[in-house]
């Protein structure tokens, strides 16, 4: 990072700049992906799924809030 500011500061080309920003962001987003790796891996091999208990959960929320009948639906 202090590459970045040092290039600044000195004047360097705006394309090398660009290209040390594009760097840095690439790095940090292997990191990223490294941490998250091993437990995306863990949750696909024991069939275990985000989207499966947000279903669950949406289904749940949507029969608690159906409305009982009023008498003017009765009418």
């Amino acid at each position: 990072m202090d590459d970045l500011i040092n290039m600044m500061v000195s004047d360097e080309s705006p394309a090398d700049i660009s290209d040390k920003i594009k760097e840095i962001l690439m790095q940090k987003s292997a990191q990223n992906i490294e941490t998250i790796r091993p437990i995306v891996a863990a949750s696909i091999v024991n069939g275990e799924s985000s989207e499966e208990g947000e279903d669950e959960t949406s289904a749940e929320e949507s029969s608690e809030t159906e409305e009982e009948p009023t008498k003017e639906d009765a009418e």
